[in-house]
């Protein structure tokens, strides 16, 4: 199998605390009616492209669980649980670990320091993981290791400065290509990929999410998206305008394997 060919994802619906979300910068609000609209849209995308949906009730004391993606990594062989950086988000992980449990054979849990899952990226040949505000070198190592005990390969990178995450500047959209920024491109991250350089005014398109055949990207950006579509590739143009207000984008929101 191809390393974005998936059966199954655990999403979490989003609480009316949401709006309350981590954000780090001063623009508008996101409302709740727009992420609730939102995340649907992508839910329906996500069981279009086939996948067996298990969507998890909100948590109000967690604005930020809807994303569920950062407080844990999931293969068919396992599960990780991770310890994001945010200090709001720590508890979240306890709150999944149940759903994990019912559907992994194998939960291990990071064994210190902090990690996001937004910083990680799987690639054909390895997880690449970002160091970044919410990914330290302690948990990196550590994730490093229990990747291992699942015999997945990892290497530790350092995303260009300003990078809110690796996934921020850079997604897989097929086992040879890396879309991302300018600035992930001439940072040499991905120097062993096929690399798509986003135009500075498109760079917020960086996070797009490949499902089996089906490549999702963020509304709003028409010139990749055409580019990507005349080379080929199957774009499903989704809403993020609620999401991204609370530094989030297509990945996010969903766990998959």
């Amino acid at each position: 199998m191809r390393c974005f060919d998936f059966t199954h994802a655990i999403l979490r619906a989003p609480g009316r605390s949401a709006v309350d979300g981590l954000r780090s910068h001063d623009g508008p609000s996101p409302t709740f009616d727009g992420l609730a609209r939102e995340h649907a849209a992508y839910a329906r995308a996500l069981a279009a492209c086939g996948l067996d949906l298990t969507i998890l009730d909100p948590l109000e004391d967690f604005p930020d669980a809807l994303f569920v993606e950062d407080p844990a990594l999931v293969f068919a062989e396992g599960a990780i649980i991770l310890a994001p950086g945010a200090a709001s988000r720590a508890a979240e992980a306890a709150h999944l670990r149940p759903t994990l449990e019912r559907h992994f054979a194998e939960v291990h849990t990071l064994a210190e320091g902090h990690a996001d899952g937004g910083d990680l990226m799987v690639t054909p040949g390895e997880i690449l993981i970002g160091l970044s505000a919410r990914t330290d070198e302690t948990g990196a190592r550590a994730l490093v290791a229990a990747l291992g005990r699942l015999g997945k390969p990892a290497r530790i990178v350092t995303p260009p400065r300003g990078a809110l995450h690796l996934k921020t500047i850079a997604s897989l959209i097929d086992e040879e290509t890396i879309l991302t920024t300018q600035e992930g491109k001439e940072s040499g991250l991905f120097s062993g990929f096929r690399q798509i350089a986003l135009a500075p005014d498109e760079a917020p398109a960086a996070n797009a999410l490949r499902i089996n055949d089906t490549l999702l990207l963020a509304t709003g950006y028409p010139r990749i998206a055409d580019h990507l579509a005349r080379l080929g590739h199957d774009v499903v143009l989704l809403d993020t305008t609620h999401v991204a207000r609370i530094d989030a984008g297509m990945s996010c929101m969903s766990l998959r394997w």
